[in-house]
This record gives structure tokens, C-alpha cells and sequence, in this order.
């Protein structure tokens, strides 16, 4: 739907460029990454070659990383018009649909090259008398000595933490601004009959449970990940575990 509406050309507002990109990113995730790994649980083992392995997971890690940024993106938006005062000049900025544009293309061009990597590393799918690679994902190999690994784990999930922190941080403020807001507006709920939760309880009941479930779900996937990629045969169980967290 925001894609369709974005190629349309309507009269798009700053959340609904955010949210195509988004919609991008997400779809990368579960068609580049889950609908082989499903294939391979049926056990259909070698139905991409050394080509198409390399594109099916750069492709998805290019995906996972934006969806994240996006979301970070997203996140920080939806605080500063909540909150204008955390950034005012960022509060201007963001009306911007140029602005809005730039942003979102800087979610994607640092994860397109930090990801390149993963062409090297990734190769077709193994039989099974060969056991040189480190890592049989069924349809694909990942081959690297166990120094690089932990080297690449380590940069390659740095900048995911800290957008992670970041999402923490900006959920952290509106949570804080609309509990402010229901404390100033407090007698005015008070005078209504209606046992109902005011608008400012549904609104952080709704940030809370949105923010804690991403993040541990994208914990756990991060865990699973770096296990996978450190360990040497990690095993198929936790490898479709991973892929199946983080779609």
C-alpha cells in the first residue's frame, strides 16, 4: 500500500515515505531469506547455486540491517513531533519530505557496502563428503576462518546495538512525555465518569509492548546469529530458529 501510493505520486506525509521504505526492507527479509530456508526445511537441499546463495543472504542481512535503521528512523520521528523540544531544529527539519528522503537513504547506503562481505564469505550448498566450510546452512555454505568470524560478528552487530539503544532511548522519551502530560491533565480525568484508560495510558501501553517485543525478539536473533556464525555446525535446528525470529 505506501509503495503503491508512493509510485502514484500522491501527497505523501513524512511517516508514509518511512513506512515504504520499511515496507522494502521487510519484504527483502521474508522472500530473500525465509522462502529458501522453508524450501530447505522440506528438503529441497540444493536449490540455489554459488550465485544465488550469495545473493539470498546478502540481500537479506542488506534487509535486515535497513529494516532495523528504518524503524530507529521511524522511532525518532514519531518523538520529536511528540516532543518538539528534545531537537528544535530537528523539528523543523523533519517537515521536510527532502530531508525525510535523505534519511532514508542514509539507512541504505552503509549497510549496502558493510554487507558486501557476505559475497565473499557465502558459497553453494555443501555435499556431504565435503566438510571444508564452517557453517551448512542445507541450501548454502558460509566458510571463514574462526578469528574473522568473531571479528566480523563483532562489527557487523556494533551498529545494530546501538540503534537499538537509540530505539530504547526515543520510546524511553515519549513514554516520559506522555506521563508528564497525564500528570498536568490529571484532574481533568479525574472528573470523567468513563472507567476507561485515558488516551495517554493505551498510547504508552502501546509503545511499550511494540518496543519490548522488537527488541527481544531482534535479541534473540542477534544471539542465534552470532552462534551460528561463530560456532562451527551450530546445527540445523538453530539456524531455522534464527531465520524464523528474524522474519
Amino acid at each position: 500500500f505506501y509503495n503503491l501510493i508512493l509510485f502514484t505520486g500522491h501527497k505523501l506525509r513524512p511517516t508514509d515515505l518511512i513506512l515504504s521504505h520499511l515496507a522494502l526492507a521487510n519484504s527483502m527479509v521474508l522472500f530473500f531469506k525465509g522462502i529458501p530456508q522453508t524450501m530447505a526445511a522440506f528438503g529441497l537441499k540444493y536449490l540455489l547455486n554459488d550465485t544465488g546463495c550469495k545473493f539470498v543472504f546478502y540481500y537479506h542481512r542488506v534487509g535486515t540491517r535497513v529494516s532495523l535503521s528504518t524503524i530507529c528512523l521511524l522511532n525518532g520521528f514519531q518523538a520529536i513531533k511528540l516532543n518538539p523540544s528534545i531537537c528544535r531544529w530537528m523539528e523543523i527539519k523533519i517537515r521536510s519530505p527532502r530531508f525525510i528522503d535523505f534519511c532514508c537513504l542514509l539507512c541504505w547506503v552503509p549497510h549496502v557496502l558493510m554487507n558486501a562481505s557476505v559475497l565473499l564469505l557465502v558459497n553453494g550448498p555443501l555435499n556431504s563428503k565435503n566438510s571444508s566450510a564452517k557453517n551448512n546452512y542445507g541450501y548454502c555454505s558460509y566458510k571463514a576462518s574462526k578469528r574473522f568470524s568473531s571479528l566480523h560478528a563483532v562489527l557487523y552487530f556494533s551498529p545494530d546495538f546501538m540503534s537499538l539503544g537509540f530505539m530504547v532511548w526515543a520510546s524511553g522519551s515519549m513514554v516520559f512525555f506522555l506521563y508528564r502530560h497525564k500528570q498536568q491533565v490529571q484532574h481533568n480525568h479525574s472528573n470523567r465518569l468513563s472507567c476507561r484508560p485515558s488516551q495517554e495510558t493505551r498510547a504508552t501501553r502501546t509503545i511499550m509492548v511494540l518496543v519490548s517485543s522488537f527488541f527481544v525478539f531482534y535479541s534473540v536473533h542477534s544471539f542465534l546469529t552470532i552462534w551460528t556464525t561463530v560456532v562451527a555446525n551450530p546445527g540445523q535446528w538453530i539456524v531455522n530458529n534464527s531465520v524464523l525470529v528474524a522474519s
